[in-house]
Parts: C-alpha cells; structure tokens; sequence
C-alpha cells in the first residue's frame, strides 16, 4: 500500500462541528452588542484558527481590542464546556477509521482548533479510534496552510512526506499539503464544496468515506 499514514483535518472532515462553533462565537458577539450571524455563514468564517473566525465574524469590530477581548473570552469559556453538544461524526467516518486500524494504517489528526479542544472533541465523537497523533494549534508552531506542523508531526511518528496522505474539507487544507509537499485529499462533505477544492488543486475529491478507502487500496 502506498500510504503507511493518513492525517486528517478536524472540522469539516471528521466531525461536523460548525454549529456549536456558530453558538459560541454569537455568544460572544451578542454580549459585545455586535450583530450575529447565521450558522451557514460559519462555514466561511473557519478554517484558519480560532482568532481568524473570531476576527472575520466581527468584521471591522475586530480592531476594537475591548470588544474583540469580550468576544474572545465569552467563546473560550462557552466553548470548552460546550463543544461537543451538536458536534457529531460525518456519516461512514467511523467505519473507514475501523477499517484502517485493522488494515495496520496510522491515523493522526492535524487542526487549526486551539489544542485544548482537540482530544476532547476526538474522545466524545469517536470513543472507539484511537489516532496515533492528535495536534489542534500550538504555540511553538505556525497555523495552517504553513506545512510546518505536518511536516513535524510525520518526523515525530517517523514517517517521510511520501508515506502520508492528507485529507480535508477546504482549500486551507489544500495548501497545507502542498507546503509540506505531501499528496491530498479534498473531502465534499464539509463544509467548502467540491469547486473549492478542485480550484485550490485537490488531487482528488471523495463524496463518501467509502471513496477514500477505495482510493487508498
């Protein structure tokens, strides 16, 4: 087989997280006195961490230090203690990481979600899988599209670039993989759509989980 690993991105890949992402960033805004934003329109806020969604969903409110202060705290806080109340595995995920732990493939997992966030999220929506490697963002490393942390994630597990495939919902992931010049995978589940991907240079596009099982074999 040609890839000894797969590394997935979390939101919009693994787990369908944007409405408690929605929730807890209109929280946030609501207590600013700032206008909040349908959960559709997350969708185009996440993607590159967590001070980037909250800066695109305030808009021009962002360079307001005390307002963009209170949006932040109020999300942090809401959050962690709510991130998991309608976030939810994309349909057939499951199975397909059963069937690459019983075919010996390692699994990882490379967000830009705070870190904090990340094994929690993971533990409540796929208690059964255990990845070998799981990194939201870390202090001491670049967000993506920067390779960076892909790249330092393979050499942690021993891997080189041409072991791994990288799978995601966004062109952010896209770019991710090309920096760390490793193929990829655009996934239409989520929540960027196939011309996205496709326009971004995906090497290829799955529809289903099933799809990517039979593009690994």
């Amino acid at each position: 087989m040609k890839y000894k690993i797969l590394v997935f991105d979390l939101d919009g890949t693994l787990v369908n997280s944007i409405t408690d992402l929605a929730v807890a960033v209109n929280k946030g805004l609501y207590s600013a006195g700032l206008p909040t934003h349908d959960i559709d329109e997350y969708k185009h806020f996440v993607g590159n961490g967590r001070e980037v969604l909250i800066n695109r969903a305030m808009g021009e409110n962002c360079r307001n230090e005390n307002l963009r202060n209170i949006v932040s705290d109020i999300f942090n806080n809401y959050y962690s203690q709510h991130c998991n109340d309608n976030t939810c595995a994309y349909e057939g995920v499951a199975d397909l990481l059963k069937k690459l732990s019983e075919m010996g493939v390692k699994t990882a997992v490379l967000s830009n979600k705070p870190d904090e966030f990340v094994a929690q999220i993971l533990k409540s929506v796929y208690p059964e899988h255990r990845f070998d490697i799981a990194w939201g963002k870390r202090a001491e490393l670049p967000c993506k599209p920067d390779g960076t942390s892909l790249i330092a994630m393979l050499s942690e597990l021993g891997f080189s670039v041409r072991d791994c495939l990288y799978i995601g919902d966004s062109d952010v992931d896209v770019y991710t993989a090309k920096n760390a010049g490793v193929d990829m995978l655009g996934v239409e589940w989520g929540f960027r759509d196939r011309n996205e991907l496709i326009g971004a240079g995906a090497d290829i596009v799955a529809s289903t989980a099933e799809e990517i099982l039979e593009y690994i074999l």
